[in-house]
């Protein structure tokens, strides 16, 4: 039975497939290179947020030899 339903699908869609107009502007080679120069951008743009993230150096104070406050005053 799925193959009944898959040939209407195609000669209902075909018909519609021969009106698309072929002058109609596609992204092309053009848009192929700008979305390429895009992910070396991105990829060089990690690479060196990782450069920068690893000459970070933080120690964090371990909980024990933070001041702790008195009580008694509320506010």
């Amino acid at each position: 039975m799925p193959s009944v339903n898959a040939n209407l699908a195609l000669t209902q869609l075909l018909p519609l497939a021969e009106e698309l107009d072929k002058d109609k502007v596609t992204p092309g080679v053009l848009g192929f290179v700008v979305f390429a120069a895009l992910a070396v951008g991105v990829w060089f743009l990690m690479k060196s947020m990782n450069r920068h993230m690893a000459r970070v150096d933080f120690e964090e104070e371990p909980e024990d030899a933070k001041p702790v406050r008195s009580g008694g005053d509320a506010s």
